[in-house]
């Protein structure tokens, strides 16, 4: 009983870290089974279409369904298994197997381009992804040390998306459906939490010394007149 109340402690003085505060790994991980699924009913079923996204839409759904039941947002889960259907549909409407990843290649080139263009007019969007969990709406913008921090963070993020395109692209060319399945695991949840951590490091050694963290911007306004 004795350890619970320090056990707490040690949590509450545990530095909070992005990961914390965006989660990110457990939605990767479900974003990788639709796929996974996908390619095995379609290699179980002799290269069938019908069978891969059979098994790609019951995984999502049954993923979908789990979800809620335990409290996640509707929204979130609808819009994953939506994904899911609209990447069965354009495949069985192609009668290609691989096209069940385009939706995939095509978010990620669209990701890029937008994290880049986000770091370019100075509203980088892991500022506004954490703003807005932290529901900072856009103080932290006001504080030039948090703004830069952000940017240069956002770096990372933008690179893992022009990785998977560098990968997926060459792959979906040539039709390797289970080749980018596997890509498509090995970029997903391991990817998203090696840019939660490097993202991490690169704001706290962006930050000067004595600022007081992601929760507290600096507004420049305010401090100037203090």
């Amino acid at each position: 009983m004795t350890s619970t109340p320090e056990r707490g402690t040690a949590l509450a003085d545990r530095p909070e870290t992005l990961a914390d505060l965006l989660g990110g790994r457990r939605g990767a991980v479900d974003a990788t089974l639709p796929p996974v699924a996908f390619a095995a009913g379609w290699l179980l079923g002799g290269h069938s279409l019908w069978a891969g996204v059979g098994a790609a839409v019951v995984t999502g759904a049954a993923l979908a369904a789990w979800r809620l039941r335990r409290g996640d947002r509707p929204r979130s889960v609808l819009v994953g298994l939506l994904a899911v259907c609209v990447a069965a549909l354009i495949a069985l409407r192609t009668g290609r197997a691989e096209d069940f990843f385009l939706v995939q290649l095509l978010s990620n080139a669209a990701s890029a381009l937008a994290w880049v263009v986000s770091i370019v007019v100075r509203w980088p969007l892991l500022g506004v992804v954490v703003g807005v969990a932290l529901g900072q709406r856009g103080r932290w913008r006001r504080d030039p040390a948090l703004l830069r921090a952000y940017a240069r963070a956002s770096w990372v993020w933008a690179a893992t998306y022009v990785l998977r395109v560098a990968v997926f692209l060459p792959l979906w060319l040539a039709g390797q459906v289970v080749a980018l399945t596997v890509a498509r695991v090995a970029l997903t949840w391991p990817l998203v939490a090696t840019a939660l951590a490097v993202s991490w490091v690169v704001v706290r050694r962006s930050l000067p010394a004595g600022h007081p963290g992601l929760r507290h911007p600096v507004d420049r306004v305010v401090a100037a007149e203090e």
